[in-house]
């Protein structure tokens, strides 16, 4: 397990720059401020290592574009550039007076209201940058993160009783599929899948007996969801009760599903309740935000209707393309297989878990928002799932003790 993930981490130093986002500036800038930066200085460094990820991606495009890899070195000018694009915007609004809160204001301050409701991933990012400085420090709590939700995998599978292969299928599976190489971007979502997978990693507990530490760790997870991102606590914690409370009607009763489902239960009224009291941008506010490209139009007067248009339209583009290249559809279909064939009560749960993934792309309708990255938690269901499905295959192809054979020949073959 150490190995497969000290593999992995080798691997990341091809990629220490260019895996940033737009928003990785609202985290990086909000991280820089918890740790004593003022406002310039944290607009600083931040703009330098978007501007740097930025000239780092043009360099790899010209050194391979056949008619420009001959051109001189591009980072100059984009630095030069990028930089002065940024100040603009900066300056203009700390001179308006946008000046509040722990972040940057790159964009308009209901916008920036939705990252300073999220201080877990800063928080998480605090002693990585402190250490190590801007450009290691997010390289490297990616790789801790992403490190963490692939032994998070192999913890889940193993303690459902998976042969050590299975699990180290499953760590493996997380690393090369989308989960690994989301994760590893300086974004919440790497700190969400790991989460995710130590409520699962609770919920296997539960299931295997011990059920008091399992659900502690539920809750746990789900606490820390809310201080990353309150609406994944809100979906796990809905999801794992109504997947709870699904195997406890099939079991009629089993122990550790019915304090599953309390759990979830809790998460989901302690989100809901805390995101009240706190004045969190509401249901309201993040649907204007999609409507109007991050409240650079006016408000919509009847958002909902619009909404649930584009809903329809989101999805029924979604599974054209999904049907073009239906790696993801396979291996959905494939993961809850495998996990739901072996231990269906448990198999829910995965299964429930991985359905968040749904939930939040739906909740952003948006063909643009950088790749798969909010359905990422639905490939949680083939990361465990797969190893599951191909076990009894794999039994067969490894030999054991047969019965019947004499002693010296079992031990032979062993």
């Amino acid at each position: 397990m150490l190995v497969l993930a000290a593999l992995f981490a080798v691997s990341q130093l091809a990629n220490v720059t260019g895996r940033d986002t737009p928003d990785t500036k609202n985290y990086l800038a909000y991280a820089l401020s918890l740790r004593g930066d003022d406002k310039r200085a944290a607009a600083a460094a931040t703009i330098d290592y978007a501007c740097a990820g930025r000239a780092a991606i043009a360099v790899r495009r010209q050194n391979v574009d056949v008619v420009r890899f001959h051109r001189g070195d591009p980072t100059p000018r984009i630095m030069a550039e990028c930089r002065a694009a940024e100040w603009r915007t900066v300056d203009a609004r700390l001179a308006a007076g946008q000046t509040g809160g722990h972040t940057v204001p790159f964009m308009p301050e209901r916008f920036m209201r939705i990252f300073e409701v999220r201080p877990g991933y800063p928080v998480f990012l605090v002693p990585f940058v402190t250490v190590f400085g801007v450009t290691w420090g997010l390289w490297a709590a990616g790789v801790a993160v992403t490190v963490a939700g692939g032994v998070l995998a192999f913890l889940v599978l193993r303690t459902r009783g998976a042969p050590p292969w299975a699990c180290l299928a499953g760590q493996g599976l997380y690393y090369v599929l989308p989960c690994g190489t989301t994760a590893m971007r300086p974004m919440t979502e790497g700190l969400m899948l790991a989460l995710t997978l130590a409520a699962l990693w609770g919920c296997a507990l539960a299931a295997s007996g011990r059920v008091r530490a399992g659900v502690w760790l539920v809750g746990g997870a789900l606490a820390a969801l809310f201080a990353v991102k309150h609406s994944q606590a809100l979906f796990l914690g809905l999801c794992l009760a109504a997947g709870a409370l699904l195997a406890v009607v099939r079991r009629r009763g089993s122990r550790p599903y019915r304090a599953l489902a309390v759990a979830g239960g809790c998460g989901v009224l302690g989100t809901l309740l805390l995101a009240r009291l706190l004045h969190y941008p509401s249901e309201a506010d993040s649907v204007q935000d999609l409507l109007t490209a991050h409240f650079s139009r006016p408000d919509r007067l009847h958002p909902w209707p619009e909404f649930f248009r584009l809903q329809l339209n989101f999805w029924i583009e979604w599974a054209r393309r999904q049907l073009w290249e239906p790696l993801f559809l396979t291996a959905l279909a494939g993961g809850a297989w495998g996990v739901l064939r072996r231990d269906r009560a448990f198999g829910v749960l995965v299964v429930a878990a991985a359905g968040t993934g749904f939930l939040t792309q739906a909740g952003h309708p948006d063909m643009n928002i950088w790749g798969d990255r909010l359905i990422v938690l639905a490939w949680l269901l083939p990361v465990l799932g797969l190893p599951l499905l191909l076990r009894p295959m794999v039994r067969g192809l490894v030999p054991g003790p047969a019965r019947g054979r004499a002693p010296g020949r079992a031990h032979s073959m062993r």
